[in-house]
């Protein structure tokens, strides 16, 4: 799993950069204040669970068997794209329906601190 999360991470991590500098450039005088604060809060919880999805993948290197580990990176993958995901349509298309679906990934996301959480207490002595 290690090298799925690892992979997945990198390029979640080229795609937020990506979406972050469009996002600065392209969208400034394009998107409404409450839009743009919206894909704004997408790409910052994009980029932060790139990087604990990262660390999720470093850590299954030494622990490859951990059910809570693979759970963690499953969670945070899921969170990105159901979180970031709903945030970067809505800000673009207005459809209300779905802030409905956001804290789904908010709770994906938390999902994975929790087994990263439950995976360092019982693995890092």
């Amino acid at each position: 799993m290690s090298r799925y999360f690892i992979s997945l991470a990198a390029l979640n991590g080229l795609l937020v950069v990506a979406l972050g500098a469009f996002g600065a450039h392209a969208l400034k005088n394009r998107l409404d204040e409450h839009s743009l604060e919206l894909y704004q809060t997408a790409v910052q919880y994009h980029f932060y669970h790139s990087l604990a999805l990262l660390g999720v993948g470093v850590l299954c290197l030494w622990h490859p068997q951990s059910a809570l580990l693979r759970s963690s990176g499953i969670a945070f993958a899921v969170g990105i794209l159901v979180f970031s995901g709903s945030l970067y349509v809505l800000s673009f298309s207005g459809l209300r329906w779905l802030g409905a679906i956001t804290p789904l990934g908010g709770l994906a996301f938390m999902l994975g601190w929790a087994c990263l959480a439950l995976a360092s207490w019982r693995l890092l002595d």
